[in-house]
């Protein structure tokens, strides 16, 4: 069995295809690297065939009908044969050395369930890179519970970049991932944890997250496009979140932070769509919250970040904007 799958899910990636495989290629035979090529009308299929044939044991390639990101990741987690699993997204690439510290911790064991390492916005045309690091919130270098993780920062979650997961937590958490719909990441980054226990944290940068161009699903413009989809994550984090009590305190405290991240996200994107429609959709997504999960939406209403997106008025959602402006400059997100 090998220590680590590698998922990389790839559609119509052939212009940047190279860069991802080349960051994780050659490895030792503890890697494996699965590249779904989904539905691409590109040379991305070829491009993965002529790595497999070059790295046999090392690369396999998964084609498929297109059915979106969640589907790909769906594919790529069916094909492991890992003990762990870590999906890298085709335009992104990661820290060869970083990857060697990572496949250093995971060798030859099976207790963590997750591994939680730093990654980098590497964002286009501009010359500081953010890093997301969790130095202040997750003991270093050594296995802990969820009793020994702090308090997130406002702007702070563990994204799908920074996990590495136990193959075995993601299929028996039931993992899959809708299909043809985006932001699914946010789905794979709040399901499976009430399966995890045991985690680990690696403080390296591993994963360049590569951002600002402008097709990219990410990209403020075409999330303005595809709201529905970012309501329907949004909604889906909500009716899965456990009720207090379910799960460790720490682990509910850190859902509610992170589920309250997304809302802020969908809530900015219905302010900049700007019409009374979106601000009504905007309205009934919170309602929905607090007829789930009364405590939480409360609490989260009551944070830095649920204050600042539901500013009274249109001075106040001038407020929102310019503050989720200044985030993205510091920050460096599209």
């Amino acid at each position: 069995m090998k220590t680590l799958t590698l998922a990389v899910p790839s559609y119509n990636s052939a212009a940047y295809l190279h860069r991802c495989l080349d960051s994780m290629l050659p490895q030792d035979d503890d890697l494996e690297v699965i590249v779904v090529n989904d539905g691409s009308s590109d040379d991305t299929s070829a491009i993965a065939h002529r790595y497999a044939a070059q790295h046999p044991g090392a690369v396999r390639v998964v084609d498929k009908p297109n059915g979106g990101h969640g589907s790909a990741v769906n594919a790529g987690l069916d094909a492991a044969t890992g003990r762990y699993f870590r999906v890298v997204d085709s335009d992104d690439w990661l820290d060869r050395g970083a990857l060697t510290a990572l496949l250093g911790v995971l060798r030859g064991q099976d207790r963590l369930d997750l591994v939680v390492s730093n990654f980098v916005y590497e964002k286009e045309g501009k010359a500081h890179c953010h890093a997301m690091r969790y130095r202040s919130t997750l003991p270093v270098g050594r296995e802990f519970g969820w009793q020994e993780v702090g308090r997130f920062r406002p702007d702070q979650g563990m994204l799908m970049h920074a996990l590495t997961y136990r193959t075995a937590v993601l299929r028996n958490s039931g993992l899959r991932l809708p299909e043809h719909t985006f932001y699914v990441d946010n789905l794979y980054a709040f399901l499976p944890l009430p399966y995890v226990s045991r985690l680990f944290y690696l403080d390296v940068d591993l994963y360049r997250y590569h951002i600002g161009r402008s097709d990219q699903s990410v990209n403020e413009a075409v999330m303005l496009k595809r709201l529905d989809q970012q309501l329907r994550v949004n909604r889906a984090m909500i009716h899965a979140l456990p009720p207090a009590g379910a799960t460790p305190s720490a682990l509910h405290r850190y859902q509610v932070h992170y589920l309250g991240l997304v809302c802020a996200v969908s809530s900015i994107m219905l302010i900049r769509a700007g019409r009374p429609e979106h601000l009504q959709q905007k309205r009934e997504l919170w309602r929905d919250l607090r007829a789930a999960h009364a405590p939480a939406h409360q609490r989260l209403r009551r944070s830095s970040i649920g204050r600042l997106v539901n500013l009274p008025g249109r001075p106040g959602r001038t407020i929102s904007v310019l503050a989720y402006r200044l985030a993205q400059s510091v920050v460096g997100f599209n």
